[in-house]
C-alpha cells in the first residue's frame, strides 16, 4: 500500500485492497496449476480404492468380489437390487479404479479418463446413495477435467490437445 492508499476514503481503500487480494489470487491459481492438482485430487480416491482390490497381476482378493456379491447393491426404483455379474463388475471396478486415476496424473487420455471415473461415480451414487456430499464433488472435478481439459503439464498437451475452453 503507498503513502497515498492510506488518504483514499474508506470505500475506495477498501476497493483497493479488496482488488489486490483478487489480483494475488488470480496469480495464484494458475490454469495450469488447477487442472494438474484436480487430477491428482480426483485421482486419489480411486487409485486407494482400486488398489485394495488386487491380490495379485490380474487377480482380484476375495473381498472385491464378496463386496459386489453380497454387499453392494444398486439402488433404483423398486430395489434395492444385487449387481448382475458380480465378479465382472468387481473386475472392470478394480480396473477403472487403478488404470484411470494413473491416466489422469499421466496427462494421457485425461477427458477420457475423467469420464470414466464420472461413469463409476454415478455407478457408486446408485449403490452407496448416502455418500453423495463426496461423490459430488468427483463429479464435479471429473466434470471441470473433461470440460477444460489436462492443462500445459500433461502428456496430452505435448501431444496436441491444447484447445482452450472459455
Amino acid at each position: 500500500m503507498t503513502p497515498q492508499d492510506s488518504r483514499l476514503p474508506f470505500p475506495a481503500n477498501l476497493a483497493h485492497t479488496i482488488g489486490r487480494a483478487r489480483r494475488f489470487i488470480e496469480r495464484l491459481a494458475q490454469p495450469t496449476l488447477v487442472q494438474l492438482v484436480l487430477r491428482f485430487a480426483l485421482a486419489v480416491p480411486f487409485w486407494k480404492s482400486g488398489i485394495l482390490k488386487w491380490h495379485g497381476f490380474l487377480q482380484l482378493n476375495d473381498t472385491a468380489i464378496y463386496l459386489f456379491t453380497d454387499e453392494f447393491k444398486l439402488h433404483l426404483p423398486g430395489g434395492p437390487y444385487p449387481f448382475p455379474a458380480p465378479a465382472v463388475f468387481a473386475f472392470l471396478s478394480a480396473c477403472g479404479e487403478v488404470s484411470f486415476p494413473v491416466l489422469l496424473v499421466l496427462g494421457l487420455g485425461t477427458r477420457f479418463a475423467a469420464a470414466g471415473l464420472l461413469l463409476m461415480t454415478c455407478i457408486i451414487e446408485l449403490t452407496v446413495p448416502d455418500g453423495w456430499p463426496i461423490h459430488i464433488t468427483w463429479a464435479a472435478m471429473a466434470l471441470g477435467i473433461a470440460a477444460w481439459g489436462p492443462g500445459a503439464i500433461s502428456i496430452d498437451y505435448l501431444l496436441g490437445d491444447r484447445a482452450h475452453r472459455s
